[in-house]
């Protein structure tokens, strides 16, 4: 029986919690053997695009004129420079090859965005690697709470995209109220995360759409550890 109109999905003006049992698969453009599971665009204020690409065996997605970064949750995806499996990620500029393929299927987190320059700074070049061959960093000093930079600390860049993983038990230090938007989309684990005055439970397919200043704080639950991939814009005047 359908669950009588409830779901943990909601919608307010400063965010959005999407959950797995309120999502709608559609076709992205040019996509074969392929659908995606669109959580963030412009039509909510955002600056980026954020999906779920779920391929079948044969599935394509074409290049994209925006930046893209990828980061595969299960499967194998190839690139035009690389084969990435569960835990690699990879960057490309505008302009650049940024076509996926699976021969037997795969998904992934898909972030896309129009690029920002920098005066007196050229863009960056396409790099892909592995989230588990980059060292973790503790989270204002906090062992408990580790935080692993996928996109390279430098200028070139207007985004970053980081794994945060928590132990349980672990919290944010503090709620951060910030100019940064955010999109984060929950790899392991769950907890309590407050967005504005709401409290909501999340857990492993959540998304969360954060618009600039909303009040944040996340709190891990339970007897193993909560992950999650979190986009911000970065390096930039707003």
């Amino acid at each position: 029986m359908q669950s009588l109109g409830h779901s943990r999905s909601a919608h307010r003006d400063n965010h959005i919690l999407h959950t797995p049992d309120a999502f709608v698969r559609a076709p992205w453009p040019g996509m074969k053997n392929a659908t995606a599971i669109i959580h963030a665009t412009p039509t909510i204020g955002a600056k980026f695009t954020q999906y779920t690409a779920e391929f079948e065996a044969g599935g394509h997605l074409p290049a994209s004129h925006l930046q893209r970064f990828v980061y595969v949750i299960s499967g194998e995806i190839n690139t035009a420079n690389a084969t990435l499996g569960p835990g690699a990620y990879a960057y490309f500029g505008e302009g650049q090859s940024s076509q996926l393929d699976s021969p037997s299927g795969a998904r992934a987190v898909v972030i896309e965005k129009p690029y920002q320059p920098l005066s007196g700074t050229p863009p960056p070049s396409h790099f892909s690697g592995y989230e588990n061959t980059i060292t973790p960093q503790p989270l204002m000093g906090d062992p408990d709470l580790e935080v692993r930079s996928l996109i390279p600390s430098d200028p070139s860049f207007d985004f970053a995209v980081n794994t945060m993983t928590f132990r349980p038990g672990a919290t944010l230090p503090m709620v951060e109220v910030h100019v940064m938007e955010h999109g984060l989309i929950f790899l392991e684990g769950g907890g309590i995360y407050r967005l504005g005055d709401f409290w909501y439970p999340v857990t492993v397919g959540d998304f969360i759409y954060m618009a600039p200043y909303c009040p944040q704080w996340f709190g891990a639950l339970g007897k193993t550890p909560a992950k999650y991939l979190i986009y911000k814009d970065w390096n930039r005047a707003a």
